[in-house]
């Protein structure tokens, strides 16, 4: 071995490794790229032919001495960290308590909807997300030109313009008076999706729960009774409620649904437009023409139909002023729901 590579290894040798910044310090002098192994590699095209067979295989040896000191103390230090830190662990501490996840807030809504319905005799019922023309449009009356129909408003499928994501639960309705007989009493609770900016009191997914009942004599009397029913029980007796008229193309007659204000308590703020009045949806008598697209005889049948948006009503009713909080998975606002049931 020549002089070069002997001093190398007494280098090696006597390099002294007490503490982690020092086996650092160890790599990067002798088995880091720019270290003085490397460069005695990076030798071997200096060296005559008929030596560099010793040389390199005296090289190899000074990296095999490098690397086995390194894995060596890198042992001893990680064994020496985790003595330390046995030492100082009180086993007398208390655990970590395991804490569990909460709710979403538009999970505890729908879930407080559907059970106010289902005590006066709504069935819950779910459909596809993915929708065909028929079931999200035709059945339910919306003329050809209508402009739901247009890209503006709909997410349509791009290889087949006649398949969209739904616009409005409305579509399990229609399955639903396909496949049953009246009586029907059904509220059809799910995601939907239109193509709208998204902004503190708009987006372009947000979820719907939709009613329906269908039977003999039904009456607007019977919606309005229903819907009054339904509002005092979630928003307390105190709240005002109001129908406006209004049209949709499978009721008639219609009306926009208003309660009033929960986060301004009337006065006005940026959800109620500084009315006092939150529209949370639309209701009416089910179109004769819907009744007929989906087997059921007008003549013998009537029947009302309700929607309203999950994400209006979570945020009167826990006065959240901004709908894009629901889809932000922020914990800091997830955890203010920690005890709402």
């Amino acid at each position: 071995m020549s002089e070069v590579l002997q001093s190398v290894s007494e280098e090696i040798a006597q390099f002294s490794i007490q503490s982690k910044e020092d086996l650092e310090n160890f790599r990067l002098a002798f088995l880091a790229k720019k270290g003085k192994l490397t460069a005695l590699f990076d030798e071997i095209k200096n060296i005559p032919p008929a030596e560099k067979k010793a040389y390199g295989a005296d090289v190899n040896a000074l990296k095999n001495q490098a690397q086995t000191k390194f894995d060596t103390f890198q042992e001893q230090l990680t064994s020496l960290e985790e003595s330390t830190l046995l030492d100082e662990l009180d086993l007398t501490l208390p655990n970590i308590p395991h804490t569990l996840g909460t709710k979403h807030p538009l999970s505890v809504t729908r879930e407080r909807i559907t059970k106010i319905f289902e005590r006066i005799g709504f069935n819950i019922s779910e459909g596809p997300e993915i929708e065909d023309d028929f079931h999200n449009f035709t059945a339910l009356n919306f003329p050809e030109n209508h402009p739901a129909r247009e890209m503006q408003d709909t997410f349509f499928i791009e290889k087949n313009p006649d398949i969209a994501l739904r616009t409005h639960t409305s579509s399990v309705q229609v399955r639903i008076m396909e496949s049953q007989k009246p009586p029907i009493r059904t509220l059809s609770p799910g995601r939907v999706y239109r193509n709208e900016a998204i902004s503190a009191r708009a987006h372009c997914m947000f979820h719907q729960v939709e009613g329906l009942y269908i039977d003999k004599n039904v009456s607007f009397a019977d919606l309005k009774q229903t819907l009054y029913y339904f509002v005092k029980e979630l928003f307390g007796k105190d709240t005002k409620l109001r129908f406006r008229p209004s049209f949709f193309p499978f009721t008639e007659p219609s009306a926009e649904i208003d309660i009033s204000c929960h986060i301004c308590g009337g006065k006005g703020c940026n959800v109620c437009k500084h009315s006092g009045w939150v529209e949370i949806g639309g209701a009416g008598m089910v179109d004769p023409n819907v009744l007929e697209n989906c087997g059921i005889d007008p003549k013998t049948y009537s029947g009302f139909a309700f929607g309203m948006g999950i994400e209006r009503i979570t945020m009167l009713k826990y006065q959240i002023n901004d709908l894009r909080l629901f889809t932000e998975n922020d914990i800091r606002f997830l955890r203010q729901f920690k005890h709402v049931m």
